[in-house]
């Protein structure tokens, strides 16, 4: 059963989280933290021109985590019953006294907490779009799709609204909510040239409505980026430039991120492990993560153990600053929180960023491809491949040849690979920044990197 966000009075509402925390303590709990996430939520489909598919949403759920002494355990339920609180709050009580005994168990230290006024990140826009408008903006992007020359049918339009609200309650004092809004739209087509098809297409989310690209633009992007890529070539193995363009530029940067977490890090599975200090990335270089950017994707006034967060420099001028923490890898690795926990419902912690950048350099795109010479645009990719010990890395890519600083044809069934701790030292950053998602990045260049064609 799943109650709808009035299905539980105002007054409820605001108790219900102090409620269970003070009952797991009656329970036999040392220590306990609540967290509930109510979400409204619609999404609309369509495929030439006609609806397709409707989502809608209305869920209000409660996660519970518990510690006795050194143990712990979390339940989770999307009743909030009286009754089914009072079982949740037993259970989790029950599989804590038989839970294995964790060293590093516990809530986050009281002087790390988020206190006072949390900031004002301008996260919710009360715009509710209804399933009409939905539709009509699908059916708008798809239209301006099919109407871009070469494109030869549709696989669909979607456009969604959702609107969330997260409060995280412990039994140390800290409580704390903010509510945030997401507006999304895209489109994808397929684009045909003498019998050969390609797919493409184009999306995009923002916290409000009014910073949302129109249809129109939407949809005319998904189709040219559906047709560039049509009649792609294959070509021979060799080592040549790679250029990542600033849209796919992240997932090379990603396993850099995974690599400075700090469980990775305390187990010792990290190829950047005995890296603190020392340069990364090239000098000049700096990877930004801020919590407080407004209408970001990934903003928060607080990490999901209440700890505060702040904007920090992970590699600042090349050289890697600090680990991602948590309360738990914190404490194992004798070092505190900085601020990065993230969690769901259910189970302990783990780490994440905010809304992460790598800052740009001084030249666009073309730019790169003169100074390159020749070489691969990469502009998709799928199916990376990490050693997490070693920084060996390789993914299988599509994209486009360039010769004399200028695009020559699309190329197809590649792969490049290489160590990323060669390549991020050999990496130059492009000026074309944009804040698309929660992680950014300017295109990137790397000379000389191993591809492997036909």
């Amino acid at each position: 059963m799943t109650e709808t966000l009035d299905a539980v009075p105002a007054a409820a509402s605001e108790d219900l989280l102090n409620d269970v925390v003070q009952a797991a303590l009656r329970a036999g709990a040392d220590a306990a933290e609540a967290v509930s996430a109510d979400r409204r939520a619609l999404s609309i489909g369509v495929r030439n021109g006609k609806l397709e598919d409707v989502e809608r949403e209305e869920s209000r759920d409660l996660g519970l985590r518990v510690f006795i002494g050194k143990r712990q355990a979390t339940v989770s339920a999307s009743d909030l019953s009286a009754a089914t609180r009072a079982r949740l709050v037993e259970r989790a009580v029950a599989m804590a006294q038989l839970a294995p005994e964790d060293p590093f168990a516990g809530l986050a230290p009281e002087e790390q907490l988020a206190r006072g006024a949390l900031a004002d990140l301008d996260l919710f826009d009360p715009t509710e779009r209804s399933a009409a408008d939905l539709e009509a903006v699908s059916v708008a992007a798809e239209a301006a799709a099919l109407g871009v020359p070469g494109v030869a049918r549709s696989e669909g339009g979607h456009a969604s609204w959702s609107s969330s609200d997260w409060r995280l309650v412990t039994s140390h004092g800290f409580d704390g909510r903010y509510r945030g809004t997401a507006f999304s739209l895209g489109v994808g087509v397929i684009a045909e040239k003498d019998g050969a098809m390609e797919r493409g297409g184009e999306s995009r989310t923002t916290r409000h409505m009014s910073d949302l690209p129109d249809a129109e633009s939407i949809g005319l992007e998904g189709g040219r980026r559906a047709v560039a890529r049509t009649g792609p070539r294959k070509i021979g193995s060799t080592t040549a430039p790679v250029i990542f363009e600033n849209r796919v530029a992240t997932q090379v940067l990603s396993p850099l991120v995974g690599a400075i977490a700090g469980p990775s890090i305390a187990r010792g599975t990290s190829f950047l492990k005995d890296r603190l200090g020392e340069r990364v990335l090239p000098q000049g270089v700096d990877l930004i993560d801020d919590p407080f950017r407004l209408r970001g994707l990934g903003s928060t006034p607080f990490d999901d153990e209440g700890v505060r967060v702040e904007r920090r420099a992970l590699v600042e001028d090349g050289v890697l600053t600090t680990w991602l923490l948590n309360t738990a890898s914190a404490a194992q690795l004798g070092l505190r929180s900085t601020g990065h926990a993230s969690r769901g419902l259910a189970g302990p912690s783990g780490v994440s960023t905010h809304n992460l950048h790598l800052g740009p350099g001084e030249r666009d795109l073309d730019a790169l491809m003169r100074d390159a010479g020749a070489g691969l645009l990469i502009t998709s990719m799928f199916g990376p491949s990490l050693n997490g010990n070693t920084g060996d890395w390789s993914a299988g890519v599509s994209g486009f040849w360039f010769e004399n600083g200028a695009v020559a044809y699309p190329v197809s069934e590649v792969t490049v690979a290489g160590r990323l701790t060669d390549l991020y030292a050999r990496m130059e950053r492009g000026s074309d920044l944009q804040f698309r998602g929660g992680f950014n990045s300017p295109s990137l260049l790397f000379d000389a990197v191993a591809i492997a064609g036909k």
